[in-house]
């Protein structure tokens, strides 16, 4: 029980202490985490559990559509792909289908992929500055 609340501190302190790039990251890290959860729940005729899984992967992406800087076209393109992941994750959770989790899941692998390039590119861009 120890051990448990120290990851759980842990993990509490990693969000407080991260910057919004940060927990993006996290973010995605989490969806990808909740829906590759969902897909072994409903395999494993968990109906319970796999609805858990889809709930907090629900969550998460409609965090990430709440948060985004509308001023920026790519927030457009962004919020779109997030409603139809939302739809996907609807359909799974209706139908205890992983189908439509398989659609998806590339899909934020690659967001979450991209985001980590961009970190490590403006994090490269900004020693060049500091230099």
């Amino acid at each position: 029980m120890a051990a448990y609340n120290l990851h759980q501190q842990y993990q509490q302190n990693s969000v407080m202490t991260a910057s919004p790039e940060e927990l993006t990251l996290m973010l995605y890290n989490g969806v990808i985490k909740f829906i590759t959860l969902a897909k072994v729940m409903i395999e494993q005729k968990d109906i319970e559990k796999s609805n858990n899984a889809i709930l907090r992967a629900q969550a998460i992406i409609n965090e990430l559509n709440i948060t985004l800087d509308m001023k920026y076209e790519i927030s457009n393109n962004l919020r779109q792909l997030y409603e139809f992941m939302l739809e996907k994750l609807l359909d799974a959770n209706i139908k205890k289908n992983i189908k439509p989790l398989d659609e998806i899941l590339p899909l934020l692998r690659d967001l979450r992929d991209t985001w980590k390039e961009a970190m490590r590119t403006a994090k490269i861009a900004q020693k060049r500055v500091a230099r």
